[in-house]
């Protein structure tokens, strides 16, 4: 029954007026040239006949030398062959098989144009056709028509028993229609029946046993759901680090805080050691937590986001000199470009990379962003550089190859998980400068 609804806004009413007015402007337009064309394959038909009634008349007067003689009267024998009206003028002389006729002929007799004329008068309506001929030094003109109000008549009969038939034909594409579309659009109501399922924890994806046309669409809401449950898996990840790493640092600073000992500077400089790696870790987790991943329908400009960020850490480390250089292959000279990477992951990814890159190096920080089919990020220091044999360590969480420098050893963990949400690549390579070149690969 939901299929008889009339539901304008739904596709299958909308589809049903489209093919239903298309059919019917289909049908309408072949029965308005049907009768068209019937009328004038009639008139052609009827016009070639009449044209050689009268080469044939004009041959026996050729033959027989006669003028107005007997042979052409109503009442003679030949005549009667012809089923036709005619008017014959040969000199001064003119004759017709129906003389009541002849007032209305005697004007087209005059002329001595060969061709097709049409009569109307009173109710009838006469195709004729007119010859023009010489017979024994004398000129004649020839007129036989018929009378077309008959064969117009069945012509009107067979049109509109076309009409009723091409009413049929009407009806049974819209009923066509009507189960072609019902058919087509069965997917999606395994496709409704699929989300009801998922709503309702039957089913964990979509299936893709569905029209090419719809895979799109699938592949975006299993993408959805995906990313959907790395946030839910990220989100207690980050709950049950935060558990397990702030437990027993809170634990150990109420008991301090509790207790009746007096908190000398040492005991001070532990705790508030504490508390920073608790508010590091803290900070990471949120970070972590605000990763969007690829599927937002985000996008970033490029060039605008990386300036800024080159800007904001060439003010935080005044001592070093932040540079940046660019290669865009979609985009003419000096203009930026939108990448489908969502900002905030960017400016985290930049952010991490050229945060790093200041606490190490020596003078000078460049970044190299390049884009065409994908987004490679460069950045190179000329620090110290990182011994070959650990450079496969970077980005382990919580490691720290130089404990005297400040932060906790978080930063390239997040960027590690940034990357692998976009299914990218994170490379470190021994810089030009001695420094630290780090490579990030992201697909756009």
């Amino acid at each position: 029954m939901s299929s008889l609804r009339l539901d304008p806004r739904s596709l299958r009413f909308r589809l049903l007026v489209w093919l239903g007015g298309i059919a019917l402007i289909v049908v309408g337009i072949t029965w308005i040239l049907h009768g068209t064309l019937l009328n004038e394959l009639a008139r052609d038909f009827l016009g070639d006949r009449l044209r050689q009634e009268a080469s044939f008349t004009v041959k026996r007067l050729n033959q027989d030398s006669l003028s107005n003689q007997p042979w052409l009267d109503s009442s003679s024998p030949a005549s009667q062959v012809f089923h036709h009206l005619y008017a014959l003028r040969l000199g001064d002389d003119v004759s017709s098989s129906h003389p009541r006729w002849l007032p209305r002929l005697e004007p087209y007799l005059q002329d001595a144009d060969n061709g097709l004329l049409e009569l109307h008068w009173r109710d009838r309506h006469l195709l004729i056709y007119r010859v023009a001929f010489t017979l024994d030094g004398q000129q004649g003109v020839l007129l036989i028509g018929e009378d077309l109000a008959q064969v117009e008549a069945g012509l009107t009969a067979l049109h509109w028993w076309v009409a009723a038939i091409a009413g049929l034909v009407l009806a049974l594409l819209i009923l066509l229609n009507l189960v072609a579309v019902n058919s087509g659009l069965r997917p999606l109501a395994a496709l409704q029946r699929q989300l009801e399922e998922l709503r309702n924890g039957q089913r964990q994806r979509l299936a893709l046993e569905l029209p090419s046309e719809l895979d799109p669409l699938v592949n975006q809401l299993n993408r959805f759901m995906d990313e959907q449950d790395k946030r839910l898996r990220r989100s207690r990840e980050s709950v049950a680090n935060l558990s397990h790493a702030l437990k027993t640092p809170l634990a150990a600073v109420i008991q301090a805080l509790r207790g009746s000992r007096p908190i000398d500077s040492q005991r001070r400089v532990k705790m508030l050691t504490r508390l920073e790696d608790m508010h590091a870790q803290l900070e990471a987790e949120l970070r972590r937590s605000r990763i969007a991943g690829p599927y937002t329908g985000q996008h970033t400009r490029l060039k605008r986001e990386a300036e800024q960020l080159i800007e904001m850490f060439g003010a935080l480390y005044p001592d070093k000199r932040f540079s940046l250089t660019t290669a865009f292959e979609t985009a003419s000279p000096g203009r930026d470009v939108m990448v489908s990477v969502e900002r905030q992951d960017f400016t985290e990814i930049l952010g991490i990379l050229l945060d790093n890159a200041g606490k190490w190096a020596k003078h000078d920080v460049h970044c190299h962003l390049t884009y065409n089919t994908q987004l490679t990020i460069r950045i190179r220091d000329d620090g110290p550089g990182v011994a070959p044999q650990y450079i496969p360590q970077l980005g382990q969480r919580g490691l720290r190859l130089d404990e005297g420098r400040p932060g906790h050893g978080l930063g390239l963990s997040i960027l590690r998980q940034l990357i692998e949400q976009y299914s990218g690549r994170l490379c470190f390579e021994t810089a030009k400068t001695g420094g630290l070149e780090v490579i990030v690969i992201l697909p756009t």
